[in-house]
């Protein structure tokens, strides 16, 4: 990449404006950041520390998406900072160059969202300068009217008064002649004049003064011409900023794919170090099991040395008991010598113990030698078996060291896969809002005890990396077809997992988007357990329970920035072409459930679309609700009165499609803005072959109307995929109520339910084959619906 300091947006010129009249030496812009939920900017506060900015803790958006960040400014010095920060950790310090990159990816992202929230403030200014120079214009227009209309009339008195005076002097020339009778009528034309004369001295004052103000209004009005013109060059250099983001988000994406192919390596090293680490660990069990007979020889060793130095004692004591005895033999044989005088015999017998004697006592002391050698070298083998005792320790405390550096680096690792992941599915969801397409789930539901398994899997998912969680193959007859979409559930998949990958589109419909979610599917795949769920159950609760306790928990988090929600609930069926108000109080079906409703209560439900995209139902019953526990009880109603019925496929089948709506108001009372949202979630009927379903009687004609209606569908993809002219979006009323989705500026997304039964592989290949052609159509791009609203505007639904 080039200089990156090339990135920054070029400074407003009202904004250089007033920094330049305040302090030419401050290169500061002090402009306040507004989130998307627009909250009220403060012309009082108070700007942070950078500091404060760099080690701020990061808060997690799945918990409260409405509380992004604080207000912040920067300055170009700062930016400048963090654009040419390098990382201070030592060279094979992975784990703080990760933090390092981690915490400057989060103050990249703080710059990021100032740069948009400043281009925001811009265009708000380029609207208050033109309305401010309209004002200015108008303004000018009636003083300059004011001023010339003032300006005749200034000349229509003076006018007079120079005719005055003329009358006068020819009045003065004919009375000359009576000087006398003159005087006091000449006085008088005197002071009369004195007074015309200050009374147009005035007046022109008053026109010089006039014509000042015009000079200054025109002084003005080319201040704001000049004004205009910078902010034409303002916006174009934010237009090539814009360019220069678009370039930053491909070496994103090269980085991205950078970070996969190290994966690869990383996970290759794990491998090959798991396999080092169990070799580690048999040398270790090895040393151990030394280790221990090391041990035990020591303690046979200590006990033999017990014993001898027991030996050693007694033979001590046996010497020291024969040197008593030959102390008291030689005292009898003075005594002896002295009193008796024995003979020499006896003497020489007695010379021949003490030399017996004195031998014994040499031999016990080389014995005490060697024992002492003996005890020397068992001394000496103990310390070598502790000290490769200690040496083995220490090497196995120095695996196990290396062994937790590798499991916390690959923890760092997969955390930044995370990371990166996530990453990647918000430019890919930012790259398929931006081409329009409609994005498709698959999810495979599990195996039942009735779906034959013996006959072998149908269902494969490709372990590569580019189709790991994305793609699913299906076996038929030995031949396998691959699909790609934009995720794939198997059937070890929860609700909670599913709800999670869709959270952030159900937000959208808060942030004033057209949210559109349905499920296809053959009958018995699960599209009516993915969508509704089990309600007795919270962790088995499909999506609308999910989607709509996220919308409320969310519209309650945004009361704190000053945001109020109005909402408003309709849940209707079309079963045999014909649309049943399932929130209906006088809905009379179980007597005659072929009847449409219209014949019995006299409504007619006509469907109609208005010029803003937005589709309405006549005569549908529309419910406020400002709680969850409302919404589960119109759940319970409507579930209670959905056409269902028994086929071949399913004992319980729905026989009719199924939309439930929600129109979201919101208005913010500090920042003046409104959104309206709605969030459209649609359970379709099953799409089987009539020769699989098996019915007969009413359930044929009802089997009838739905491949009918799914093939009408079936046709709009086509022609939208074809890019054609015509839609034929009024060949259905499924179709015709699904147009606004289809075609218009919401934000779509389908699931499409497969069964893993042998027998169906037909019907799941028929879905799949059909969410291909979803996934590539483009609808165009989603568009959000909010307004500044008027002084006298009143929050309202329609």
């Amino acid at each position: 990449m080039a200089s990156r300091n090339q990135n920054r947006p070029p400074r407003s010129p009202s904004t250089r404006k007033e920094l330049g009249d305040d302090n030419p030496l401050d290169k500061r812009r002090r402009l306040g950041a507004i989130g998307r939920a627009a909250g009220p900017t403060g012309a009082g506060r108070t700007r942070q520390a950078f500091a404060v900015v760099n080690n701020r803790q990061d808060v997690t958006t799945a918990a409260n998406p409405a509380e992004e960040c604080p207000n912040h400014e920067f300055t170009k010095e700062e930016v400048e900072g963090i654009l040419n920060e390098k990382p201070k950790a030592k060279r094979f310090d992975l784990k703080a160059k990760y933090e390092h990159a981690a915490e400057h990816n989060k103050r990249l992202k703080l710059c990021v969202k100032w740069f948009q929230q400043c281009d925001e403030n811009h265009v708000l200014d380029k609207e208050k300068l033109k309305n401010s120079l309209e004002s200015a214009q108008k303004k000018c227009i009636d003083t300059e009217l004011e001023k010339k209309n003032k300006e005749e009339e200034l000349n229509a008195v003076i006018s007079e008064l120079r005719d005055n005076i003329a009358s006068l002097q020819e009045k003065l020339s004919r009375e000359v002649s009576d000087k006398l009778d003159a005087i006091d009528r000449h006085r008088s034309e005197n002071e009369a004049r004195v007074t015309a004369e200050k009374s147009v001295a005035s007046l022109t004052e008053e026109l010089e003064k006039a014509q000042q103000d015009i000079a200054a209004a025109n002084e003005r009005a080319a201040s704001l011409d000049n004004t205009h013109k910078r902010l034409q060059e303002y916006i174009l250099s934010l237009q090539q900023y814009n360019s220069k983001l678009i370039t930053d988000l491909e070496t994103v994406r090269e980085s991205l794919k950078r970070v996969e192919k190290e994966k690869l390596t990383i996970v290759e090293n794990l491998s090959t170090l798991r396999g080092h680490c169990s070799s580690l660990q048999e040398q270790l069990t090895l040393s151990r099991a030394s280790q221990d007979d090391a041990v035990n020889e020591k303690e046979t060793l200590v006990n033999e040395v017990k014993c001898l130095r027991g030996e050693l004692q007694q033979v001590r004591d046996d010497r020291d008991h024969q040197v008593s005895k030959v102390h008291a033999l030689s005292a009898e044989i003075v005594k002896f010598k002295e009193s008796t005088g024995k003979s020499f015999a006896e003497l020489d017998n007695l010379t021949m113990k003490s030399k017996s004697l004195e031998e014994t006592c040499s031999s016990q002391r080389e014995q005490i030698r060697i024992l002492e050698l003996q005890l020397a070298a068992a001394n000496e083998k103990l310390k070598m078996v502790d000290l490769s005792a200690s040496e083995t320790r220490m090497e196995y405390l120095e695996q196990k060291r290396i062994v937790q550096e590798l499991q916390d680096r690959l923890a760092d690792m997969e955390h930044k896969l995370i990371e990166g992941e996530n990453l990647r599915k918000k430019l890919h969801n930012t790259i398929l809002e931006l081409k329009g397409n409609i994005r498709v789930f698959c999810r495979v539901r599990p195996l039942l005890p009735d779906d034959g398994a013996a006959e072998g899997a149908v269902v494969s998912y490709p372990t590569s990396m580019e189709s790991l969680g994305r793609g699913i193959d299906l076996i038929q007859s030995g031949q396998k077809y691959p699909f790609t979409f934009d995720k794939v559930f198997n059937h070890e998949a929860s609700q909670q997992d599913v709800f999670v990958e869709i959270s952030q589109l159900v937000q959208s419909a808060l942030d004033g988007y057209k949210v559109c979610i349905f499920a296809y599917g053959q009958t018995g795949s699960g599209k009516t357990y993915t969508m509704m769920g089990r309600p007795e159950a919270p962790e088995q609760q499909g999506l609308i329970p999910r989607s709509l306790e996220q919308i409320f928990q969310s519209s309650q988090s945004l009361q704190a920035q000053g945001w109020k929600y109005k909402m408003q609930a309709s849940m209707l069926e079309i079963y045999n072409e014909t649309i049943r108000d399932l929130l209906s109080t006088n809905r009379s079906i179980s007597s005659d459930p072929v009847r449409p409703e219209s014949a019995v209560s006299g409504k007619q439900y006509t469907i109609k679309h208005d010029a803003n995209g937005n589709t309405y139902v006549s005569d549908l019953t529309i419910v406020d609700v400002s709680s969850l526990t409302e919404i589960s009880s119109l759940l319970r109603q409507a579930a209670q009165s959905r056409s269902v019925g028994r086929t071949q496929m399913n004992e319980q089948s729905s026989r009719s499609h199924m939309v439930f709506t929600l129109r979201i108001s919101g208005i913010n009372e500090g920042t003046e803005q409104q959104v309206q949202g709605v969030l459209n979630l649609i359970d379709l009927a099953g799409s089987e072959r009539l020769s699989r379903s098996g019915a007969t009687g009413d359930r044929l004609k009802e089997t009838q109307a739905i491949n009918k209606s799914l093939s009408c569908l079936s046709d709009v993809i086509f022609a939208l995929a074809k890019k054609e002219d015509h839609v034929p979006f009024r060949n259905s009323k499924l179709t015709y109520l699904l147009q606004p989705c289809l075609g218009g500026d919401s934000k779509t997304l389908m699931f499409v339910n497969v069964s893993p039964d042998p027998s169906s592989v037909g019907e799941s290949l028929c879905s799949l084959r059909f969410a291909a052609r979803v996934n590539a159509c483009e609808i165009g791009v989603p568009r959000r619906q909010m307004t500044l609203r008027p002084a006298d505007s009143r929050l309202s639904c329609g």
